[in-house]
């Protein structure tokens, strides 16, 4: 499946997710080199979760980015629309509340949430803007929401590595490293 083909639909977004739910963690910190750690780091100093603040971890997968926020002391809730994920992570993270939500209808009252965050899953909402205000919604005023996503480069030195080693280097290694290595074309 490709990403033109795809159209994130979300049925299929979701099933390709499953398949990969296994392996996903080991295999994004092989493919980014190991930037994941740092990405997941960053995003922790970002939204500053204090004890007690709830925080709503959206596009959780298996809730590897949800643990800085539980360490923290916050009341981390990781949601995904991937049931695969859900299961590994909580296969993993059992004592996480792993919650089963799709971005554009979120199962939460509004304005629960101190900080909402979700890295590297806007792209997979059929409407970003619309999955932005879902995400506005379901935080307090004066909460904090945070994106993490990719981006175009506009330094062509590193857009040409980048591009690079998205379009050659990394379906390669991914043939090797992930269960489902048809899935990151689109991932």
């Amino acid at each position: 499946m490709t990403r033109a083909s795809l159209d994130k639909q979300p049925r299929d977004v979701a099933a390709m997710f499953d398949d990969v739910a296994e392996k996903y963690d080991v295999t994004n910190t092989v493919l980014s080199l190991g930037q994941d750690r740092l990405w997941r780091k960053a995003v922790a100093r970002a939204v500053d979760a204090r004890p007690g603040e709830r925080v709503l971890d959206l596009a959780a997968g298996t809730g590897t980015s949800s643990l800085p926020f539980r360490d923290a002391g916050a009341q981390v809730v990781p949601c995904d629309f991937s049931l695969g994920m859900l299961r590994e992570g909580k296969r993993r993270h059992p004592e996480l509340p792993f919650t089963a939500g799709d971005g554009m209808h979120l199962p939460f009252a509004d304005g629960v949430f101190d900080a909402v965050t979700i890295s590297f899953g806007l792209r997979n909402i059929n409407d970003p803007k619309a999955g932005l205000a879902e995400m506005l919604r379901v935080t307090r005023p004066g909460g904090r929401l945070l994106v993490c996503e990719f981006s175009h480069p506009t330094w062509k030195p590193f857009r040409t590595v980048y591009v690079e080693y998205l379009m050659r280097a990394l379906p390669t290694v991914a043939t090797k490293v992930s269960s489902n290595p048809d899935a990151y074309v689109y991932l």
